[in-house]
């Protein structure tokens, strides 16, 4: 992991123990947010679309193994999904602004039960323009319901109810790789999405992302 993201991580989830660094938690897990925000608009810039949907790394074991343009997906989905559904018990920014439309996406899913092939033609039917502009209001919503909480929040579990609502918006796919999901992200109490869907699963993810990009340079370098 990332040295400087780690060592942010670490202070926030320190933060996040005692009632009086909480809010100083919430702003360090919006810092590295922004850092982490960097390097996901800089692909952008720099990146064309081939590259997006490129998987250098197709039968590897691990993040790398996906697309950049399926990791932005993945990401996001899962976080729309778990602070809207399960944090707040609200309405998804994707169903509420008709991104399935707009990014042109075959799926609703968190796209766990996709592999290899699957993933790159996944990635090819997204509109990234509309992709990023999904990706700024997930964000943004995020960002206004982190600093909303307090610390007697985040130790309420996930209820009954919105796992419920969860598993009524098919959001998770019933195949092995992403059925899984629904148990783990219910087991947990805010802190714990946050510690990881929030926070954790974007260092990951993205890591993984720069891994790609390097190896494309190399392959583009290479001619």
């Amino acid at each position: 992991m990332n040295k400087e993201w780690s060592e942010i991580n670490k202070t926030m989830q320190a933060q996040f123990k005692k009632r009086m660094t909480f809010s100083r938690g919430i702003e360090t897990l919006l810092l590295l947010r922004n850092e982490l925000k960097k390097e996901i608009f800089r692909f952008k810039d720099e990146l064309s679309r081939e590259e997006f949907c490129a998987a250098p790394f197709i039968n590897a074991d691990g993040y790398h193994s996906k697309t950049i343009a399926y990791s932005m997906w993945h990401i996001f989905r899962i976080e729309d999904i778990t602070a809207h559904t399960l944090i707040a018990g609200e309405g998804q920014v994707f169903f509420g602004q008709d991104f399935q439309k707009r990014i042109n996406s075959p799926i609703i899913t968190t796209g766990n039960e996709l592999v290899k092939d699957e993933i790159v033609r996944f990635s090819e039917t997204l509109d990234i323009d509309e992709l990023y502009a999904y990706i700024s209001e997930v964000d943004e919503s995020t960002s206004k319901l982190l600093s909303s909480l307090s610390f007697d929040d985040i130790k309420i579990k996930v209820s009954d109810e919105r796992r419920t609502a969860l598993e009524g918006l098919n959001v998770v796919s019933n195949s092995e790789n992403a059925r899984w999901l629904i148990d783990y992200w219910c087991g947990k109490d805010i802190c714990g999405l946050i510690k990881m869907p929030l926070s954790r699963h974007w260092i990951m993810h993205i890591e993984a992302c720069l891994r790609i990009e390097d190896r494309l340079r190399k392959l583009r370098l290479k001619g």
